[in-house]
């Protein structure tokens, strides 16, 4: 047992540490790859390394296959998630190595912000707004972006009516969210303009504290589907 599991021992850092277990997984991802659309998405990466080692084991994973003859997809995208704030900050180093960024903001925020969202004395330092957040984010973006990455985000920004119009104009290609929260996220979608969303971002860049960005998402929503705040009310 770990002191401190969320710093410890887990995620890609299990994988890498046990990469005979990480290879029989990663031999069950590929065989499945060939029923359907099926990307590896590796967690909690901190460092361009930790890819390179994953890459070079996915790599012996498919010529173990291919030394048996079991079919697999040979071009399945690979990802890596960005939920750690070193990554964030070096996505630049991280982005040639994968296909795709997946930004984790739950653990992004709990990370930067060095807080635990499910203790009830510090949870009010939670938040996915602060400034320093939606930096951490562009910086993710603009890098996946200049390396032709696609990037996604999940975590319960991406499921917030009322946060998720920053992420638009942050230039977010694609959110993750959970069936319940696909018709309000659509029908925020629907009633913003891009040019709104990335106005929103111009005026968020220059605010000093997560009030006053979550203020001014809302002033948006007011203005645009003011239905979604009676739904969140």
């Amino acid at each position: 047992m770990e002191v401190n599991p969320f710093l410890g021992l887990r995620s890609i850092r299990l994988a890498l540490a046990e990469p005979e277990m990480f290879k029989t997984q990663l031999r069950a991802i590929l065989r499945a790859s060939v029923h359907g659309n099926v990307k590896i998405m590796y967690p909690m990466i901190s460092c361009a390394e930790e890819v390179i080692q994953a890459n070079e084991l996915l790599a012996e994973a498919k010529r173990d296959l291919g030394a048996g003859n079991i079919p697999f997809d040979g071009d399945i995208e690979v990802g890596a998630m960005i939920e750690i704030p070193a990554a964030a900050i070096a996505a630049d180093l991280i982005a040639p190595f994968v296909k795709f960024f997946s930004i984790g903001t739950n653990d992004l925020i709990q990370y930067s912000m060095a807080v635990d969202r499910v203790n009830e004395r510090v949870a009010y330092l939670y938040q996915p707004t602060h400034p320093a957040i939606l930096r951490l984010i562009k910086t993710t973006i603009d890098a996946g972006h200049h390396h032709g990455l696609w990037v996604g985000v999940c975590g319960e920004m991406a499921v917030d009516p009322i946060v998720c119009p920053l992420l638009i104009g942050l230039g977010v290609d694609e959110v993750s969210v959970s069936p319940a929260a696909v018709p309000v996220i659509k029908d925020m979608i629907r009633s913003i303009t891009m040019v709104q969303a990335r106005d929103l971002v111009d005026k968020e860049m220059g605010a000093k504290t997560a009030a006053e960005v979550l203020d001014q998402c809302r002033d948006l929503i007011r203005q645009t589907a003011p239905e979604i705040l009676e739904l969140t009310a």
